[in-house]
């Protein structure tokens, strides 16, 4: 068993046979200056490799104490009871007593949980899992289609005969679902509801001042395409200098080739009304700067991560690493296998700028009862 206080945190990278080494392991979308890949962690074929707890795990606030009690909810609610992860075998029952040694260190800062660390393998089988950030941007919007807010944003559809949905470029540009009745509001901007898809929910505000949530209400089905990715093969942003911001900026300079660009990306998200709050695919509140979301088939929904996070300055460059309970409490159509996870930070324009400027490396664990 490996010790988690003896892992080298940083490296230094050193010729060209390790960034070609670090091309070649990871996507080369995100092979950039400082990303915060440690390429001198150990190569593993395992999915998971278990270590010991680190002492003293930080503190988290009291909203994670209520996001922990949402995660148990969710677990005595769901009906599988077994979860089989390559080399990793355990329970929903598992999952529970993970969640009851934090409640109880919650309690009682001097209890050490008694509970191991499973590291999972990462993009590049050494550990290094690709942090990105989303959040819940507030949009302004009209009950009616106008010259201004012409753009609708849908609850999902019933499929086609043959159980296919359209694709994005048939539903925003071909008019697929017109005259169906499924448009929740009407926005300004296509690229808007393009990003509102990829965040997965946000917060609607009407032009008499009333707002509503709109939550995850299911996929079309194809396969997602990164925007980012696309740019950067293209040529048009390099990748070090690949945001949400400069994605937008590129759109707004390039309104010839919007249809061209959006899409590349055929899978399309639509919405669902009603809750206070917004909920992730585990149909719980999520839980700013500690919700994630996962690869429900790497890592179960309902479990708790310790993550090795990067911490960035307000330019956007890391500055160090640190660690963070996480709740694994939603799922994204970019959000695939070991290599990546989504950390969620809020509402409205300061997280919108802190999610944006995510694209870095950390390490995640999965934590049960050793």
């Amino acid at each position: 068993m490996h010790t988690l206080l003896n892992r080298v945190l940083a490296a230094v990278v050193v010729g060209s046979v390790l960034t070609a080494c670090s091309t070649l392991e990871i996507d080369p979308s995100n092979d950039f200056p400082n990303n915060g890949r440690d390429i001198s962690a150990q190569k593993r074929e395992v999915l998971y490799l278990e270590e010991r707890l680190i002492p003293g795990i930080p503190q988290p606030d009291n909203s994670f104490r209520d996001g922990l009690t949402s995660q148990v909810r969710y677990l005595n609610k769901i009906k599988t009871p077994d979860y089989q992860f390559e080399n990793l075998s355990f329970t929903k029952s598992d999952l529970l007593k993970t969640t009851e040694e934090l409640q109880r260190w919650l309690e009682d800062s001097s209890y050490l949980p008694n509970l191991s660390a499973h590291q999972i393998k990462g993009q590049d089988q050494r550990g290094n899992v690709q942090i990105t950030g989303y959040y819940v941007p507030v949009m302004q919007v009209s009950h009616v289609k106008t010259d201004t807010y012409q753009y609708p944003l849908y609850r999902k559809p019933q499929p086609n005969p043959d159980g296919s949905f359209p694709t994005r470029e048939e539903i925003d540009f071909e008019g697929a679902l017109d005259g169906k009745g499924l448009e929740i509001a009407y926005t300004a901007s296509l690229v808007d509801n393009f990003f509102l898809h990829v965040q997965g929910s946000g917060v609607i505000e009407y032009e008499d001042g009333t707002q509503a949530l709109l939550s995850w209400g299911g996929v079309n089905g194809h396969a997602y395409r990164s925007l980012g990715k696309e740019l950067i093969e293209r040529g048009e942003i390099d990748r070090e200098h690949i945001s949400a911001q400069s994605i937008r900026q590129w759109l707004a300079d390039h309104p010839d080739r919007l249809r061209e660009l959006l899409s590349t990306n055929p899978s399309y998200l639509f919405f669902s009304e009603g809750n206070t709050r917004p909920v992730g695919a585990a149909n719980v509140p999520l839980t700013p700067l500690y919700s994630v979301a996962v690869d429900p088939n790497v890592i179960p929904l309902g479990s708790v991560l310790l993550g090795e996070v990067p911490i960035l300055d307000e330019t956007g460059q890391l500055v160090r690493h640190e660690f963070r309970l996480l709740l694994a409490q939603d799922k994204g159509g970019a959000i695939k296998g070991p290599g990546h996870i989504d950390w969620y930070q809020g509402i409205g324009e300061e997280a919108h700028f802190h999610a944006g400027q995510l694209k870095h490396f950390g390490r995640v664990w999965l934590l049960l009862p050793r």
